[in-house]
């Protein structure tokens, strides 16, 4: 029995446009599928051709169509040009320089029109940045929130992280390797020096490194060192708040008074707030205003 050939006969993908994921490091991450693609697509939009040339090269790939350049400063006005391909029946493989297209790379805008001219869409899945860092990082995955890159400035940075400071999920960042000690340092202030966090750089590669600690350790860790490459950076949600029986008893108080029995509105309030009921119900008694004397 001979093994199946990398490149098989018409590509299964003809008429559609494909979003296809590169290796984020580890050559031998790329799948046989994009191989595949890469040699039978009629175009290949890539968003750095040096970079491609560079991947097929290394892959010892043949790219038999037409390469061309599909990057976040022309991705609106190449759109239609690339999907009249696909809408004459041909196959266009978007690839950006690591990953998925379109998390936090060109791709959305594509998709988006494709979708528009009813026309077909697939992927690739593959290597994925993000989900290689919160698998790394230990922290739960359950429920995860991608934030990409964060603001360059200081003051918009803040306010964005401010705003996450309650996040529940565990949360998923890209940063910059000269920027890494100031977004860790302002992560600390805006979630608190304790936060569980995890810094994953270099995913896949040689020197694949993932420090996992407190916010304000790790903060203070990249100040002193010079970590370089492709950083994510993984911080674990905010823990839950637990509500007190005195936190909910003025709730209590202000239901009996609107008109709501006693016992039902401990009952509710406690369950919602998961306090005892027999403490809130003690607690709403003790607090009530005492009738006056007749």
């Amino acid at each position: 029995m001979t093994e199946p050939s990398l490149v098989p006969g018409p590509a299964p993908e003809a008429g559609s446009l494909v979003l296809a994921a590169t290796p984020i490091g580890n050559t031998e991450d790329a799948s046989p599928r994009l191989i595949r693609l890469l040699a039978q697509a009629d175009v290949v939009a890539a968003e750095d051709t040096r970079r491609l040339h560079g991947l097929v090269g290394r892959l010892g790939v043949e790219v038999r169509g037409r390469v061309t350049s599909y990057h976040e400063h022309n991705e609106t006005a190449r759109a239609d040009e690339l999907l009249d391909v696909v809408a004459g029946g041909g196959t266009v493989v978007v690839v950006t320089d690591a990953g998925m297209p379109s998390v936090s790379d060109p791709g959305y805008r594509i998709v988006e029109r494709a979708i528009e001219r009813d026309l077909r869409v697939t992927a690739a899945p593959g290597p994925s940045a993000v989900l290689t860092a919160l698998a790394l990082s230990g922290m739960p995955t359950d429920r995860f929130t991608f934030e990409g890159f964060l603001p360059r400035k200081a003051g918009d940075r803040a306010r964005t992280l401010g705003a996450l400071a309650t996040e529940p999920r565990t949360m998923v960042f890209f940063e910059a390797p000269h920027r890494i000690a100031e977004t860790l340092a302002a992560m600390a202030v805006a979630f608190g020096e304790t936060r569980p966090a995890a810094v994953a750089r270099e995913l896949t590669k040689t020197y694949e490194e993932v420090l996992r600690g407190p916010l304000a350790d790790l903060a203070g860790r990249a100040a002193a060192e010079q970590l370089r490459g492709e950083i994510c950076v993984v911080v674990s949600g905010a823990p839950e708040v637990q509500a007190s029986v005195d936190d909910v008893v003025g709730e209590v108080l202000e239901r009996v008074a609107a008109g709501e029995r006693l016992k039902a509105a401990v009952a509710e309030v406690a369950e919602t707030a998961g306090v005892p009921k027999r403490d809130l119900y003690a607690a709403a008694l003790a607090a009530r205003p005492a009738k006056p004397a007749k």
